[in-house]
């Protein structure tokens, strides 16, 4: 099934890209089925290319953020996600954000989610999208455990782009459950054509695989319905994760949305030493080690404290 010895039979994949709205609005049912999961089955994450490099340039720059601008404070309406004050400008390429995000893979897990997580936050708190190699790498600086230097030669290396450009072809050739999917959602994740014609899962989709068969769940749902889907392949598998204390969750998660700390550690908030990171419709909680090298709060009086 998997083709790797020693991996879980049952494999997450998330289709996804740094760069989409309505995965960063997925971050809180996601952690929490991760958490749910622990290591009874793999995940892994498929890079989409949200804003290909072949993408026409739009004839009028500043009109087109301002749409755009809108298009995400619409989909924070729904996922309750924050969403920057000002967009700077949409996105140029998802290739050097993804580019960064495959490589840090090879330097483990969790410095692997971390950086993704800043990654995100460069668009949805920041305003300004990490769609150059030097702005992702300046994005996860100070993400703990990580190997700077190698993380740049790593996301140039041959090995990494042919990883991206394998993950891009298989987000083109999408399952035919989602061809056509029912509403339900402000998002319900039909698979979407792309400006040369090819047709590519909605972000995000998760697929997943068991020996038994697979089930594919796209769009923006809510936990049940990733449960459910679960449920139907490998009763039992998916698992109620105990929940974090609120101070707990922070120090692993190191930042987290009003979203997710309501899905992720109910309790008093904030716990001490929280630092609040604002954002148009929210704030962003950042444990005070994540402050002092996050880029929303490390130039901050009140980061670290």
């Amino acid at each position: 099934m998997t083709g790797h010895p020693g991996e879980p039979p049952v494999q997450v994949v998330e289709f996804t890209d740094p760069m989409c709205p309505w995965a960063w609005g997925s971050e809180p049912v996601f952690r929490r089925l991760r958490a749910g999961l622990g290591d009874r089955a793999g995940w892994r994450r498929v890079y989409a290319i949200l804003f290909d490099d072949t993408d026409d340039p739009a004839p009028d720059p500043a009109a087109e953020t301002a749409w755009y601008a809108r298009h995400v404070e619409e989909i924070s309406s729904h996922t309750g996600a924050p969403r920057a004050p000002r967009l700077r400008r949409v996105a140029a390429s998802s290739w050097p954000s993804s580019l960064v995000a495959a490589a840090a893979e090879l330097q483990g897990e969790e410095v692997a989610r971390h950086v993704l997580r800043r990654l995100r936050e460069s668009v949805f708190v920041l305003g300004d999208p990490a769609d150059t190699t030097a702005r992702a790498t300046a994005a996860v600086r100070g993400v703990p455990g990580l190997d700077a230097e190698r993380l740049r030669a790593d996301a140039s290396s041959p090995g990494v782009l042919e990883r991206v450009r394998a993950d891009r072809a298989e987000a083109r050739t999408p399952v035919p459950e989602v061809l056509s999917v029912r509403g339900g959602s402000p998002h319900p994740g039909a698979a979407r054509e792309t400006p040369d014609g090819d047709l590519r899962y909605a972000l995000p989709t998760l697929l997943v695989r068991a020996p038994s068969g697979y089930r594919a769940v796209p769009g923006w749902r809510p936990y049940e319905a990733y449960a459910a889907a679960f449920e139907e392949l490998v009763p039992g598998l998916l698992e109620t994760a105990a929940r974090l204390s609120p101070g707990r969750a922070l120090e692993h998660h190191r930042s987290l949305t009003e979203p997710e700390r309501r899905e992720l550690a109910p309790g008093a908030w904030p716990p001490p030493g929280a630092v609040p990171a604002g954002s148009a419709n929210g704030v962003l909680w950042l444990h005070p080690d994540e402050a002092s090298v996050h880029p929303a709060t490390a130039a901050s009086p009140h980061a670290g404290r």
